[in-house]
């Protein structure tokens, strides 16, 4: 199993790489580190390339992902790639489906504040075009033990029977705590929403989705809480949140089949959220089950960088 993960030369990098190592520890996974590299085209501020730019670059390039490579500990595998592509989103995407991948890791922007998400250009084209499952690393993410505890944000509308499915993948497979919420503002309809109610609905999303044992729901012992607030970043902030926890969220429904697009909700919750969040591709059902297959992977020491000039 692979992780890709979208590497840069600064903080937002090193916070990717983290996640990623946090990842891999919690599934036996291996990482790919990759940097893209501008496509050479006559649209580029320099072309014709100037002679021996093109070396420069890719030694510079490769020099980054060496110091990549070191940030992760010797018990996680990880080889380096260098792409090229007019777009450092699409080169991305097309490295995760190419490499077999099953999750892209990328960092939020530096501007963010500590342990919050501010999106940058890169990471918002990734939220509404990928086909791979996106894994944002909030700013001044540091922590590189593995996951301790899932959380799925189920709410009413389409796309809630794939976060639900894929979470209880993942909770099964790697015994994690499955923690299961739902977001009140006050002043919506369902501002007095209660737990049994949350509970009862969960209940029918289960029942509503092909590949879901219902019965998995109590052998689970599945934690359902409702966050209420003044608004969804205030309901978002009043949860507690453990340091070792990732939420799960899925799709916009305006999203195309099998691709990933971040709605108005998902959005808000972002700018509140602490912890990593994990985006899921509308309709994504095919690899829940090798998402989080259990094989371990070979550890492999002192990997260096490898281009591959795509």
């Amino acid at each position: 199993m692979r992780y890709v993960v979208g590497y840069t030369a600064n903080a937002r990098g090193g916070d990717a790489v983290n996640l990623a190592v946090a990842l891999a520890r919690r599934q036996g996974a291996s990482l790919d580190l990759v940097m893209v590299m501008p496509e050479d085209s006559p649209y580029n501020g320099v072309y014709p390339p100037v002679a021996g730019f093109e070396s420069i670059l890719a030694q510079q390039v490769s020099q980054w992902l060496d110091e990549g490579l070191a940030l992760i500990p010797a018990d996680v595998s990880a080889v380096a790639h260098i792409r090229r592509g007019d777009s450092e989103a699409e080169a991305l995407i097309a490295a995760a489906q190419e490499l077999g991948a099953v999750l892209l890791v990328i960092g939020a922007s530096s501007t963010g504040l500590f342990k919050r998400f501010s999106i940058g250009s890169v990471a918002s084209a990734l939220l509404h075009a990928s086909t791979v499952p996106v894994v944002l690393a909030p700013s001044g993410y540091s922590r590189t033990e593995p996951i301790t505890r899932l959380t799925c944000a189920v709410g009413t509308r389409a796309g809630a029977e794939d976060v639900l499915r894929t979470g209880i993948a993942m909770a099964k497979r790697r015994s994690l705590p499955l923690r299961v919420v739902s977001l009140v503002a006050q002043g919506a309809d369902d501002a007095d929403a209660t737990v049994a109610e949350a509970t009862a609905h969960l209940r029918d999303v289960a029942e509503a989705s092909q590949g879901v044992d219902v019965s998995a729901l109590d052998k689970l012992d599945i934690d359902v809480v409702v966050g209420r607030g003044r608004s969804i970043e205030d309901a978002v902030d009043h949860l507690d949140w453990d340091d070792g926890e990732l939420l799960l969220i899925g799709s916009s429904r305006l999203a195309q089949n099998n691709s990933i697009f971040l709605g108005a909700t998902a959005n808000r919750i972002l700018r509140a959220l602490p912890v990593p969040m994990i985006v899921v591709p509308r309709n994504y059902v095919l690899q829940s089950e090798e998402l989080f297959h259990t094989t371990q992977v070979p550890v492999v020491q002192g990997a260096g960088a490898s281009e591959e000039m795509k």
